[in-house]
């Protein structure tokens, strides 16, 4: 049998449906080791890089696993940032889509009041940092007692974080039996002792590849002074002309210094570190993420597992001073086979720390002299004609998959005493519709939202403007947010 192939897996038809919209076609070597174990429910100790396609790995067995008549938590996964933990939410949306998995996210930064609202509701899946999942565990706004599954995501960086005795605090919270899975791109004797401590005969699956970055990348060094850098950094993006760039700095200050100083110039880009309000970090993500800027200047906040297609350069306009940085910053360039650049200011005294990278990586990188003033002033003209061009706004892979859903706004909810079932059952028995296309149901008090699959949603949303619910008529309209 080819396991090289999504649909030979035991999953169902809803879940190979959803990657065949996502174009999934050919799992990475880690979905290919992780699915069939997870499916089997064993405790998983799983290395892999960043980049690797290891959130699918994990989100794909328990969309498998998951019972959608369930309304309590059945997984629960901790990642270390809350950009991680919207991302992970958004992959089991998608990869859910057709078995209407519900996610939440829990986060800091976030209305506590509206999560706990949520959280109220028929929730399959949660997915949050260590320190809300606590907080809510205390005031006892997220039940346990049905998680069979936990994932820890980026176990590494929890520990970077100082958020390991919180995720052991959570572990001793949960049911025993439960499967757990643990990932991470290094294994510290600290990451080893949660799986000592807190997993049953755990399965080592190891994809970090003695490679420790990609062969897709191209690296390289410029020499500078610390007061030459921003000649240098824009000397850089001229002759480069890249169409998505992340810049990372090593404090938001000089994020702050850099995103001002090339907006000043024209130059279309946003920024991203953790002194901004959760709301703006996420927007400044996803319209980098949709082309709307051609470069994101950020703090490591950005480096790890965030999932961004099509980035061909990332410049370290700061030399990161943890080697281990400066693999997670690069590989957000070189992914899904595609070519990429790295480039890396460094600064005379800062040699010890390029060597500490040289030294993790396994090669030296090579140093190029800075492009000569005669080059750049060539390559302006064209640089200024991108510049001026629109860019292009990028699809996303979820696009494809969303573009036949529409979303319906009911008003009625929890104090009609209205259930996902109660909608279910009429609307399936409506003319040519069928179970399957519908999408997950979120009931407020007074609100329900319903997604209908397949394109079936005009055909839905007139039929039920004089169909009855529990003896009830509700006013139905398409609904104005966006899925």
């Amino acid at each position: 049998m080819d396991v090289r192939k999504f649909h030979n897996y035991i999953i169902s038809e809803d879940i190979v449906k959803a990657l065949n919209g996502l174009e999934y076609d050919i799992p990475t070597e880690v979905q290919a080791k992780v699915i069939p174990a997870a499916l089997e429910e064993n405790d998983l100790i799983v290395k892999a890089q960043t980049g690797s396609g290891k959130t699918a790995a994990y989100v794909i067995p328990i969309c498998e696993r998951t019972e959608w008549l369930e309304n309590k938590p059945q997984a629960l996964i901790l990642t270390p940032t809350r950009e991680l933990a919207v991302q992970v939410k958004e992959d089991f949306t998608n990869i859910g889509r057709f078995k209407r998995i519900k996610a939440t996210a829990i986060y800091g930064g976030h209305q506590f009041s509206i999560e706990k609202a949520e959280l109220k509701q028929k929730t399959h899946v949660v997915v949050g940092t260590p320190g809300r999942v606590m907080d809510h565990i205390k005031k006892g706004t997220l039940p346990l007692n049905k998680i069979n599954c936990l994932v820890i995501d980026e176990a590494d960086r929890m520990l970077d974080m100082g958020f390991i005795e919180q995720v052991e605090a959570i572990m001793n919270e949960l049911p025993r039996e439960r499967m757990t899975m643990l990932f991470s791109a290094t294994m510290s004797d600290e990451v080893k002792s949660l799986s000592l401590n807190y997993m049953k005969d755990p399965i080592n699956i190891d994809v970090s590849e003695a490679d420790i970055v990609t062969a897709d990348i191209n690296h390289f060094i410029y020499i500078t002074d610390e007061e030459d850098k921003f000649d240098l950094l824009t000397d850089v993006m001229i002759i480069e002309k890249p169409d998505s760039c992340i810049i990372f700095c090593s404090t938001k200050d000089r994020v702050d210094m850099v995103c001002e100083r090339l907006n000043d110039l024209g130059y279309p880009c946003n920024k991203m570190h953790g002194g901004m309000e959760q709301k703006d970090r996420l927007s400044a993500m996803n319209r980098f993420k949709r082309g709307k800027y051609r470069y994101l200047v950020a703090t490591d906040v950005a480096a790890r597992g965030i999932d961004i297609e099509n980035i061909s350069l990332v410049i370290n306009y700061d030399i990161p001073l943890d080697e281990e940085n400066y693999v997670h910053r690069t590989g957000r360039t070189g992914r899904a086979g595609r070519k990429g650049k790295a480039t890396t200011f460094v600064v005379p005294t800062q040699n010890r720390y390029l060597h500490d990278i040289e030294e993790l990586i396994g090669f030296k990188i090579q140093e190029i002299t800075k492009p000569a003033k005669e080059e750049v002033a060539i390559q302006k003209p064209s640089f200024d004609e991108k510049m001026n061009t629109t860019p292009k706004i990028k699809k996303m892979k979820s696009d494809q998959l969303n573009k036949d859903i529409m979303k319906l706004r009911f008003n009625g909810g929890k104090k009609k005493k209205l259930r996902a079932t109660n909608f279910v059952g009429v609307i399936s028995n409506l003319e040519g519709v069928k179970a399957e296309d519908i999408g997950i149901i979120t009931i407020q008090d007074t609100l329900t939202y319903i997604e209908i699959l397949n394109g079936k949603g005009p055909l839905v949303l007139e039929a039920m403007k004089n169909t009855m619910i529990c003896g009830k008529q509700l006013k139905v309209t398409k609904a104005v947010d966006k899925i």
